[in-house]
């Protein structure tokens, strides 16, 4: 038996104890914070990131990580997070996470208006908060 391979794919899933999936993150801008994700806090759940190629950086309640390829990030349940790429060049990472993350990400990309109003509803269904952006 061969494994399939994960870019694009996710292994784990709504019943599973966690999901892993590999992402890319085609360039940002150095001189601005192009955030992947908004700062949010999970209340009951980790999240982990491992970077395979590029730089990520990541705020972790208040702290700046900057997470070179080869570097894992833990943000534990109740840490306010977020991330970005800082650089023009690609970055590509492993995310690990819960099934409620997988689910609150999918209802995220599901969502036909992001308005802040309507992304914190999606959060607090996810055992979630949406912080404000301070940018």
């Amino acid at each position: 038996m061969i494994a399939p391979m994960l870019a694009g794919n996710v292994l784990g899933g709504d019943t599973a104890n966690f999901v892993i999936a590999e992402w890319r993150d085609a360039g940002g801008s150095p001189n601005e914070k192009l955030l992947i994700a908004p700062l949010h806090v999970h209340r009951s759940d980790d999240e982990a990131w491992y970077v395979l190629e590029g730089t990520l950086m990541f705020e972790i309640d208040g702290d700046e990580v900057e997470a070179r390829a080869g570097s894992a990030v833990l943000a534990p349940a109740g840490a306010s997070h977020t991330y970005w790429n800082p650089s023009a060049e690609p970055a590509r990472y492993v995310i690990i996470m819960t099934p409620r993350i997988h689910q609150l990400i999918k209802a995220i990309h599901a969502m036909p208006v992001r308005s802040q109003e309507a992304l914190a509803g999606v959060f607090e269904a996810h055992d979630s908060i949406l912080l404000p952006d301070r940018r």
